[in-house]
C-alpha cells in the first residue's frame, strides 16, 4: 500500500518564525536598551534624567500618531511592505545616532526615524499578522513568535552594557543600525504575507474555514475561544465597552511599564552594584518572560483569557514589592523574576485578548485604534518615574503607585466580556 504524502509545513509557522527573528531586534527600540545607555548618554550630552526621560515619551507620541494609519494599512495590505519601510528608516536612523552631538538632535532621531520606523516593524504588526494566520492555536504562536524579543531581552541588557565599556554609546546605536538589515529588513521581505486567504490557505492549515468544522463536544478544552470573524469598523469598536475597558487596562499598566523598564537599570545600579551586575539583574527578569509567555500563551487555549491575564497582574506586583522589601543581590534576582514572568504573560495575553474578542478581519483597525491610548499613558511613565525620582530621591513612590495600579487592574480585568456586533448574534464562548 502507498503511504500518504506528508503534509507540508502551514505556511503561517513561517510567519510566526519570521516574527520570532524580527523580534530580536525589537528590543533595540525600548527603553530596557535605552535605559541601560542613560547614565554615558546623559552625562556626555549633558541633560539630567528627568529631561532624558521626557525625549522618550516625545518618542511614544510619535508612534502614537502614526498607529491608526498603520493599522489600516495592515489590514488592507498587510505587514511585508509596511516593515520594509520601517527597517529602511530605522537603518538610517539608528546609524545617524551614533552622529548626534546635542541632545536635541539626539531626541530628533529617536522621536523621528527611529520612532516610525518601530511602528511599522515591531508590536502590534507582528502581532496582529500572526494573530491573523491562526485561531484555535492562536495563543502558542503569538507565544512563539514573542519568544524573539524575550530571548533578546534577556541578553541585551548584558550585551550593551559590554559594549558601552568596548565601543562607546555612539557605535552601539551604529550595530543595531547594522543588525537590522538582517534581522528585519531580509525576513520581512522574504516571507511576510497578509493572510492565510491570500494564498488559499485557512488559518491553523485547517481544510477549511474557520467554523466549518466546530470542536468535537468530547472535547470540551479544545471549544475554540474566540469570536466569530466580522468586520468592525472603528466607530463600532469604540462604542463597546470591551474596547474601552481592555484600552484603559492595558494603558494604565502600560504607563508603570514604560516608566519602571526606562530606570530599572537605574534603580539596580544606584543600590551600589556594578553595571555588569545590573545588567545580570535585568537579564533574569527578561530572560523569565521566554517561560511565562509561552506557558500562559498555551493555557490561554484552555482556559479564560481574562483569569490568565488577572493572574499575571498579580505576579508583577508581587515582584515589586519584594524589589523594595530587598537590597541583596540574591533578593533582586527572585523579584525581577517574578515581574518578569508576570509582564511576560500578560504581553502575550493582551495581543491573544484583542484577537479573541474582535476577530481577524479587522484586527489592525482595531488594534490601531487602542495603540495611541496605550503610547500616550506610556508616554506618560517615563518623565513620571523620571522627575519624580529627581524630586524625591529614590524610586519609591513610583513604584508604589505602579503597584497599586497592578491590583486594581487585576480586579478590572475579570469584568471584560466579549463584545457583539449590532445585528450579530452570540453567546459568550468558553475560554474568554
Amino acid at each position: 500500500m502507498q503511504q500518504s504524502a506528508r503534509p507540508k509545513l502551514f505556511y503561517g509557522w513561517y510567519i510566526v518564525a519570521s516574527g520570532f527573528v524580527i523580534q530580536l531586534a525589537c528590543p533595540f527600540y525600548l527603553s530596557s536598551t535605552l535605559g541601560v545607555l542613560l547614565k554615558s548618554i546623559t552625562a556626555d550630552l549633558g541633560v539630567s534624567r528627568g529631561v532624558f526621560s521626557l525625549m522618550r515619551s516625545f518618542e511614544l507620541v510619535a508612534y502614537a500618531i502614526v498607529s491608526p494609519w498603520v493599522g489600516s494599512l495592515l489590514d488592507r495590505y498587510g505587514a511585508r511592505g509596511l516593515m520594509v519601510i520601517g527597517a529602511t528608516i530605522s537603518i538610517a536612523g539608528f546609524i545617524l545616532l551614533g552622529y548626534a552631538r546635542t541632545f536635541w538632535e539626539f531626541t530628533a532621531l529617536r522621536v523621528g526615524p527611529v520612532s516610525i520606523g518601530h511602528a511599522l516593524v515591531c508590536y502590534f504588526v507582528i502581532n496582529v499578522t500572526v494573530s491573523r494566520w491562526f485561531v484555535r492555536m492562536r495563543g502558542r504562536a503569538v507565544a512563539i513568535a514573542h519568544v524573539g524579543q524575550g530571548l533578546s531581552k534577556t541578553t541585551i541588557s548584558v550585551v550593551v552594557a559590554y559594549l558601552l565599556t568596548a565601543i562607546g554609546w555612539r557605535r552601539v546605536w551604529m550595530l543595531f543600525g547594522g543588525l537590522v538589515v538582517f534581522l528585519i529588513l531580509i525576513p520581512a521581505a522574504v516571507f511576510m504575507r497578509r493572510s492565510p486567504e491570500d494564498m488559499g490557505l485557512h488559518p491553523d492549515g485547517a481544510p477549511g474555514p474557520y467554523g466549518a468544522q466546530p470542536a468535537s463536544s468530547s472535547d470540551p478544552s479544545r471549544s475554540a475561544p474566540v469570536s466569530a470573524d466580522v468586520t468592525w469598523t472603528r466607530r463600532e469598536a469604540v462604542r463597546t465597552s470591551t474596547f474601552w475597558l481592555i484600552t484603559l487596562i492595558f494603558s494604565t499598566v502600560d504607563l508603570g511599564i514604560a516608566g519602571f523598564n526606562l530606570h530599572v537599570f537605574s534603580f539596580i545600579s544606584d543600590m551600589g552594584y556594578s553595571d555588569p551586575q545590573a545588567g545580570i539583574v535585568v537579564m533574569v527578569m527578561a530572560g523569565t518572560q521566554l517561560g511565562s509567555g509561552l506557558l500562559l500563551g498555551f493555557i490561554s487555549e484552555r482556559m479564560s483569557v481574562r483569569k490568565s491575564t488577572s493572574l499575571s497582574f498579580v505576579i508583577q506586583a508581587v515582584g515589586l514589592v519584594a524589589a523594595m522589601q530587598t537590597r541583596e543581590l540574591n533578593g533582586l534576582y527572585l523579584a525581577f523574576f517574578l515581574y518578569g514572568f508576570g509582564l511576560g504573560g500578560a504581553q502575550v495575553l493582551q495581543e491573544v485578548m484583542w484577537a479573541n474578542y474582535f476577530g481577524r478581519i479587522s484586527l489592525g483597525t482595531v488594534r490601531g485604534l487602542s495603540v495611541p491610548i496605550l503610547l500616550l499613558f506610556a508616554a506618560a511613565g517615563a518623565p513620571f518615574f523620571g522627575y519624580l525620582y529627581d524630586y524625591t530621591g529614590s524610586y519609591n513612590l513610583s513604584l508604589k503607585l505602579f503597584i497599586a495600579v497592578q491590583v486594581v487592574c487585576s480586579g478590572l480585568t475579570l469584568l471584560i466580556r466579549r463584545p457583539v456586533k449590532p445585528g450579530t448574534p452570540g453567546t459568550e464562548p468558553r475560554g474568554v
